[in-house]
This record gives C-alpha cells, sequence and structure tokens, in this order.
C-alpha cells in the first residue's frame, strides 16, 4: 500500500513539474513575458473587473514588489550545499560528500512535489519523499554503514522537502494577507536556525530524561523501528519486497501520466471529471478518513454553488478552515479518551473469512 501511494504521490508530481518547467521554457523561447503583459503592471481600476478581480490583482503587486531574487536564492542554496557536505560527514561518518550532494540535486524536484501535493490537500508528505531518498541512497552505497547511510539521507531529503513547504504556506499566507514576501522569507530564516538549536536540545533533554526505543519506555518511537527496516530493505534490494510490488508500482505510475495527460488535453467537460492522482494517493497513504473528509467538503461546496455561487466566493474559504480546525481540535477529546481507556459503544471490525 505505501509504495503504491508513494508512486501515485510521485508521478503526479514529476508530471507538474516538467509540465511547468515546459511552460516556462516555452515562454522565454517565444518572449511572451513582457512587463506590459503580466496581470500585476496592468491598472487594477478597471470598471469591466469584479471585486475580486481587483482584490487578486492588488495581491499580484503586493506580492511581487517584494520578490526574493533568483540569485539569492541560487546562492543561499548552494552555501547550504557546502556547509551540509563539510559537516554532515563528521556527523555520520558513512554518508560521504558525494552522496549529501546527490540528496541535494535530488531534493528539488521532490520538494515542488510536496509542495504541489500540500497545496491540493493541506497535507504534507515529507515523510513520503525521505522514504524515496532513503531507498536511493541505502540502494547505491557499498560499505558496512550504508544502513545509516540510507537513514542520514532520509533526514536531509525530508528537512529539505519540510521545509520548502512550510515556506509556501507561509508565502501562501503573506499573499492573502498582503504581507511582504521578503518578512515571511526573513521569518522562516529565523525560525529554522532556532530550530538548529532548540531541536538538538529537546532531543537530547528526553534522551537523558527517559528511556528511548525500547518496549517499557513510554517513548517507544515506532517510527525509528520502521525506518531502520526500511533501509534494510534498500540496502537489501528489491528482491525483498512482497511479490508482484514492483510490477504494481510501475502499473500505478503509468497510470497517473496517462490520467494527467487526458485531463490536460480533453475538453473541460471531460477534464472536470478525471481524478487528481496526488488527492487520490493521500487517502490512499494515510487513511479513508481523508477521502471521507474531502468528498463531504466536496458536496457542501458543490451544493452552496448551486445556491448562491456569491456567497461562496466570499466565504468558502472561512468555513473550509472551520471545518479543518474542528476536524484538528477533534483530536484532543480523542487522545483523552484514548488515554482514560474508554472505547466506543459500537466496534465495527472487518477481517478475513477463516474456513474450517
Amino acid at each position: 500500500m505505501v509504495f503504491i501511494a508513494i508512486s501515485l504521490i510521485l508521478g503526479d508530481g514529476l508530471y507538474n513539474l516538467v509540465k511547468i518547467v515546459a511552460i516556462f521554457v516555452k515562454a522565454i523561447w517565444n518572449n511572451t513575458t513582457k512587463p506590459q503583459d503580466l496581470p500585476t503592471t496592468k491598472q487594477i481600476l478597471d470598471s469591466e473587473k469584479t471585486k475580486s478581480q481587483l482584490e487578486e490583482q492588488k495581491r499580484d503587486v503586493v506580492f511581487l514588489k517584494h520578490s526574493i531574487p533568483s540569485w539569492l536564492a541560487a546562492s543561499g542554496y548552494v552555501a547550504q550545499v557546502a556547509i551540509s557536505m563539510a559537516t554532515m560527514p563528521l556527523i555520520f561518518p558513512p554518508l560521504k560528500w558525494y552522496l549529501v550532494l546527490a540528496s541535494y540535486i535530488i531534493a528539488p524536484a521532490l520538494a515542488f512535489c510536496n509542495s504541489y501535493g500540500t497545496g491540493l490537500t493541506d497535507w504534507s508528505l515529507a515523510s513520503t519523499y525521505g522514504k524515496i531518498g532513503l531507498f536511493i541512497i541505502a540502494s547505491i552505497v557499498e560499505s558496512d554503514g550504508d544502513i545509516i547511510t540510507g537513514l542520514a539521507a532520509c533526514g536531509v531529503m525530508m528537512s529539505i522537502v519540510a521545509t520548502a513547504v512550510d515556506l509556501m504556506q507561509d508565502f501562501k499566507t503573506g499573499y492573502l494577507t498582503l504581507s511582504s514576501a521578503k518578512s515571511m522569507f526573513m521569518s522562516q530564516l529565523v525560525g529554522t536556525a532556532m530550530g538548529c538549536v532548540i531541536a538538538p536540545l529537546t532531543f537530547w533533554m528526553f534522551w537523558s530524561a527517559f528511556e528511548i526505543v525500547t518496549p517499557d519506555s513510554p517513548y517507544k518511537a515506532p517510527y525509528a523501528v520502521i525506518y531502520r527496516e526500511m533501509a534494510i530493505l534498500g540496502v537489501e534490494g528489491f528482491s525483498k519486497l512482497p511479490k508482484h510490488c514492483l510490477a504494481l508500482c510501475c502499473g500505478f505510475f503509468v497510470a497517473v501520466l496517462v490520467l494527467n495527460f487526458v485531463r490536460d488535453w480533453s475538453p473541460a467537460k471531460v477534464a472536470q471529471f478525471v481524478p487528481i492522482p496526488m488527492a487520490m494517493a493521500v487517502p490512499f497513504y494515510i487513511d479513508a478518513y481523508f477521502a471521507i473528509d474531502m468528498f463531504v467538503g466536496t458536496v457542501i461546496l458543490f451544493v452552496w454553488e448551486r445556491l448562491n455561487k456569491k456567497d461562496v466566493e466570499d466565504y468558502a474559504g472561512a468555513v473550509a478552515s472551520g471545518l479543518i480546525c474542528g476536524d484538528g481540535i477533534w483530536t484532543i477529546p480523542s487522545a483523552i479518551l484514548s488515554i482514560l481507556r474508554i472505547d466506543l459503544p459500537i466496534c465495527m471490525y472487518f477481517g478475513p473469512s477463516v474456513s474450517s
């Protein structure tokens, strides 16, 4: 199940990455991105434009006015790569500098895929892309420390992908609230720098005060065992995967490309009924409850648009935020009930049939 979900997520993300790069290259080649053609430079006070269009153009003007130069982003990433290449092998000796470089080369494509998926589903799958890096790095090393190497590369990949998603969410918030993109970026930079100090200290405090990764400990760290087993699987190769797992992954990957191609090239009346693979993969990966939440929200929005489209434009975001917040807050009483060992009065369980 996990490998099929990864195939769906990776296929959809890579397809859209190639699509956007192709559109960008075509625009540059045709020289159609002249300043006068950009919507942010057109006159905002246009009597024919609706209020929402005027607000959107105003957001475009404010957001792009404080944009971050490309040279600054590129030079910052290069500096980060150099620092990681120098320090990571000191912390994890089996992780060679060229493996760190390979992780940073692969990470931008995966970061785009995760940002795209998070924008669609509001669910970051950084851990999924970390697993991809784990399998890639663990499968190419040939040393006694290959398991540690895979786990360290997984951590590097997850950090890059998760930080990119957080930054894109900050930019989205800044865009909606008419805030400066540079201010949002500096806030993210300061928070990340604080995390580099606070996170290790917090981990050291837990490591010193409690028993970690032991059966009787309150902090069993189950994911540590899972990731270690995945690193071992990556070292041993595809032969240890379940039967037909690789064939199913390839099949679903191709199916994602076909779905995207049909949605992009078919008429609008047909394309609107073609499912988005990324939205399919997230509930497939985490659980069915997410798919039910998305379906209920879609039905509410569909009916609401038929009754009053103007109210949908004004309040749909607020209603969606309330539903998401309510669903998140429910985890608190759910956790309390679980701690108190209170079971539900009705429980339904589906299991395999047993033949006598």
